[in-house]
């Protein structure tokens, strides 16, 4: 990557959040898309195609986390190398000369839909139709010159496919972000450098008193700042669970010293990747 073209396998198409955020974490002009129907797939295409990245979608300010993004980044044994915040903005989008009164159906990713439902009150005649994608729905508008539909996503998808805008912003919740990670097959995360000041983890723990607080007790000890912690059941396992976490930290050494400290309290503790922060 330094500088070359990077292949970025996404869910979804040209146009769509995952894409942008690749291309604006990897760089303008310098990245080719590989798109995904799943998030399965993009782990798929990233372990099977060489120096291949992928950006997966792991949780949103308003719908949460993506448990199950957390289960398929550790089962697939891929290294995370670094994560980007994007602001979401929606907007709803027509062909050309389409007006606000003659829109019959609205199609968008479901989590997309879910983030304008007021906006989609004030549209009570219309039907809401799930598609897997934001840029996806605008593709499909154009392609089949779909003239009482409308989509929600992004103003570049719109732009891409060739509709009009007949609303921005229209997310109920302005403080809207999606934080994406950035994923790499171990070989190509090895060359892949970067500072590094935060680290997600995943470790197990028995249903036992005082066992996480132990924990939590050891990180604070040693300086980590806890930014997440997130629990998922033990498929298969009563009362057992994962945490998964999100470390930052100023001294590598330190955090060394801490997952030292912490491997006698858990039952499994595995370093999904340590990666820069960003803030932006």
């Amino acid at each position: 990557m330094n500088g070359e073209t990077s292949k970025v396998a996404i869910q979804g198409i040209r146009g769509s959040y995952h894409a942008i955020a690749a291309n604006q974490f990897f760089g303008d002009g310098s990245v080719e898309l590989i798109d995904c129907v799943t998030f399965r797939d993009v782990v798929e295409a990233v372990k099977m195609l060489p120096d291949v990245a992928g950006v997966i979608a792991i949780e949103n300010t308003i719908a949460g986390s993506l448990l199950k993004n957390h289960e398929l980044i550790r089962e697939s044994g891929l290294t995370v190398v670094g994560e980007y915040r994007l602001r979401i903005s929606h907007c709803l989008a027509v062909l050309p000369g389409v007006l606000l009164t003659q829109i019959e159906e609205v199609n968008s990713h479901p989590m997309a839909l879910m983030q304008c439902e007021s906006f989609l009150e004030t549209m009570p005649q219309v039907r809401i139709v799930e598609r897997d994608d934001t840029a996806t729905s605008a593709r499909l508008i154009n392609q089949n010159q779909l003239k009482n539909h409308a989509a929600i996503c992004g103003k570049e998808a719109a732009k891409i496919y060739g509709l009009d805008i007949l609303a921005e912003g229209i997310e109920s919740n302005k403080h809207n972000f999606t934080r994406f990670l950035i994923v790499m097959p171990h070989t190509l995360a090895q060359k892949y450098k970067r500072e590094k000041n935060k680290s997600s983890i995943v470790f197990s723990l028995h249903n036992s008193v005082g066992s996480l607080s132990q924990i939590l007790m050891v990180f604070s000890f040693y300086g980590m700042n806890l930014t997440k912690i997130q629990s998922f059941p033990m498929i298969g396992s009563e009362w057992e669970y994962l945490f998964y976490a999100d470390l930052t930290f100023a001294d590598y050494v330190r955090y060394q010293r801490a997952l030292d400290a912490v491997l006698p309290l858990v039952g499994d503790l595995k370093i999904l990747g340590e990666y820069e922060e960003r803030t932006t």
